[in-house]
């Protein structure tokens, strides 16, 4: 009967053991894996239990394999993050997701480019752009199109912006994808000039053509009095100063394709600048020229570049300008610029939009074809010209060769 009573005893200390045991086991693995979650939730990896020894071998273990299974898909995610990353460095097509707080949670190298900035966080960036661009940004919706022009280091920009709704974890962002299209507006602009002046040119050529021939005829008879004989010496001469004029645009529509060459800058800057010298002595003005990167080789049209370039700094002396600054300069993305400088008399704001419009002019003998021209040409080298600034500081015409 005692010895029943001892196994009693002993079976029910072993139970009551076992039973602690296995509580604490339970309270131990419930604290790993706690503390796992906890560290999965925070995306902290770095941790790994003892499967040396026991107790808690084997479920040490399976907390482990667990733990490199989500460290594996980690990795692929970072992966696969970095290769869409990469594609989408490689596309056309500005790319920014932007979050609810204007926080900038992804863009790609041609987003910075297109903004011509450096790095992209938040978007009252843009703000130091331009307050059309930051506006744009703000109010584009989906399904809907934004535009915005403004100037970076390549010249005036207008890019068209288009939106899509997305989340990205908890969070949810709008996807903003823009894309430059001054040359597309240029392209259309210059086709939509260039059928008006052929149209006007033909018309006013067939009608004063005839009457410039008749007048001449008409001077050639001897019993023609000489009051009429005035008059019509005066038709002669006006019709034919009218056939010059047309013909001037007649240019715009028929610039020579450009021949190519290799030449470095600074050599065609110093010719401009010896071509202008004269001129710009008697108007006590004096030319520079300032190379920012070294040995810039330029592949175009030299004579056609030379005559935009005197064309702008003849454009600077009217101006009254004393200091004109010719600069050339590679930028990031490889382009070269070229900016020429005066501080002249600064156009109005009124014809900043107006001036490479054929016809425009703001002199009093201007036939309003220079800038026109100008830009013709740099449009068939694939480049831009543009004003980039005109205040009380200076004025500032900026060509652009991609």
């Amino acid at each position: 009967m005692e010895e029943l009573h001892w196994t009693i005893v002993i079976v029910g200390v072993a139970a009551i053991s076992t039973v602690l045991t296995a509580l604490l086991t339970y309270r131990k693995m419930r604290k790993k894996v706690a503390y796992m979650l906890d560290a999965l939730e925070d995306k902290e990896l770095n941790f790994r239990f003892d499967e040396r020894h026991r107790p808690g071998q084997s479920f040490n273990r399976i907390l482990n394999r667990m733990r490199n299974i989500f460290d594996k898909e980690r990795s692929e995610i970072i992966e696969q993050e970095q290769y869409y990353g990469l594609m989408l460095d490689h596309v056309r097509t500005g790319i920014a997701a932007i979050e609810e707080d204007g926080r900038v949670n992804y863009c790609n190298r041609t987003a910075l480019a297109l903004l011509g900035i450096a790095t992209f966080g938040h978007i009252r960036q843009l703000q130091t752009v331009s307050e059309s661009l930051y506006e744009a940004f703000q109010t584009v919706a989906d399904g809907t199109e934004e535009r915005a022009s403004y100037y970076n280091e390549s010249g005036k920009m207008t890019i068209a912006l288009t939106s899509s709704s997305a989340r990205i974890g908890k969070k949810a962002v709008k996807v903003i994808a823009f894309n430059d299209i001054s040359r597309e507006m240029e392209e259309n602009e210059h086709q939509s000039w260039s059928r008006l002046i052929r149209v006007l040119t033909h018309e006013i050529m067939n009608t004063v053509t005839p009457i410039a021939s008749l007048s001449e005829t008409l001077l050639q008879f001897d019993k023609v009095d000489d009051g009429i004989r005035n008059g019509l010496d005066s038709i002669s001469q006006s019709s034919r100063g009218l056939i010059r004029f047309v013909e001037s645009y007649r240019n715009l529509t028929r610039v020579a394709a450009p021949v190519k060459k290799a030449f470095f800058v600074r050599d065609m800057a110093e010719r401009v600048i010896n071509l202008t010298k004269e001129q710009a002595s008697e108007a006590g003005a004096t030319c520079t020229y300032i190379e920012k990167s070294e040995d810039i080789l330029l592949y175009a049209d030299e004579g056609q570049i030379s005559q935009i370039i005197i064309n702008l700094v003849k454009n600077a002396i009217q101006a009254e300008a004393d200091k004109i600054e010719i600069t050339a300069e590679i930028n990031l993305s490889e382009c070269v610029i070229i900016n020429v400088f005066n501080n002249g008399t600064p156009i109005s704001k009124d014809s900043q939009d107006e001036i490479f419009i054929p016809f425009f002019t703001t002199k009093q003998d201007g036939t309003g074809i220079g800038l026109s021209l100008s830009r013709q040409i740099m449009r068939l080298h694939n480049g831009s010209l543009n004003l980039t600034r005109s205040d009380e500081e200076g004025t500032v015409f900026t060509l652009v060769f991609k």
